[in-house]
């Protein structure tokens, strides 16, 4: 099941109408409390920006994370192309017929991972799960077959090629797996939604548009870091430009 996190625009959404309605019930809090005298507002307004401040931080640190793993999936992209088109010219030491039949199933598989890359729809995402693993053990045999049979540095050196065109499909899966922990979404929100109450409550009437400006500033924020932070579903994704241009140099081959 979808993370309400992996739709950006219903994450900007929700954080705008929560945090605007935070700083509005706190604007109502406190018109109906007691007024706050000059030696309580100055502790009000310290413990006010210490908040703010926390709120800058944690941002800032899970921006961070997110762009973090943004680079880490475009970086195994690049390796992902690397290690296929090294095997596919690997592919030329073993036998002339073992050789035209792993450069084929090497073609096909670099379709599939363009896929991988491009599907948003997860029933569409289960079936090149599906493809995948069949290709990569008719892949495997191919080389296996060969080496065990004549047992050569050459054999070796495609084998250990094509452990790398395996490999890196894992490596790729397990960073796209690799999320933003609910932790600290939950502990932005919090943060924020206090912040927004003491916001209003500290203000001596209602800021309509001082309160929408900082929501929207805070909404834009979690917007921009769910939107990295999303593969597929984001505005921001990861486009497999080295996977098509390794797709068009083999297109003739």
């Amino acid at each position: 099941m979808d993370r309400i996190v992996d739709f950006p625009l219903l994450v900007f959404a929700i954080s705008l109408i929560a945090l605007w309605l935070a700083a509005q019930i706190g604007n109502a809090l406190g018109r109906r409390g007691r007024l706050l005298d000059e030696a309580a507002r100055t502790d009000f307004d310290v413990i006010r920006t210490a908040i703010f401040t926390l709120l800058a931080l944690i941002v800032g640190f899970t921006f961070s994370m997110a762009v973090n793993r943004y680079d880490q999936r475009k970086n195994l992209e690049e390796a992902e192309a690397n290690a296929i088109g090294t095997e596919y010219i690997r592919a030329d030491l073993l036998p002339t017929p073992a050789a035209a039949s792993v450069k084929g199933l090497l073609r096909r598989y670099l379709d599939l991972r363009l896929s991988f890359y491009t599907a948003r729809d997860e029933a569409q995402l289960e079936q090149i799960d599906a493809e995948t693993t069949k290709l990569e053990n008719e892949l495997w045999s191919e080389v296996k077959t060969p080496a065990e049979a004549q047992s050569t540095p050459l054999a070796a050196l495609v084998v250990s090629g094509m452990n790398d065109v395996l490999n890196s499909q894992g490596y790729t899966q397990a960073a796209w797996w690799n999320r933003l922990p609910a932790e600290a979404w939950s502990l932005m929100a919090v943060v924020a939604l206090c912040g927004n109450l003491l916001l209003g409550y500290g203000a001596r009437r209602s800021h309509i548009l001082l309160f929408l400006a900082f929501s929207l500033t805070v909404s834009t924020a979690f917007f921009l870091i769910a939107d990295i932070d999303s593969p597929r579903k984001g505005v921001i994704r990861i486009a497999p430009q080295n996977l098509m241009s390794l797709s068009r140099s083999l297109s003739g081959g």
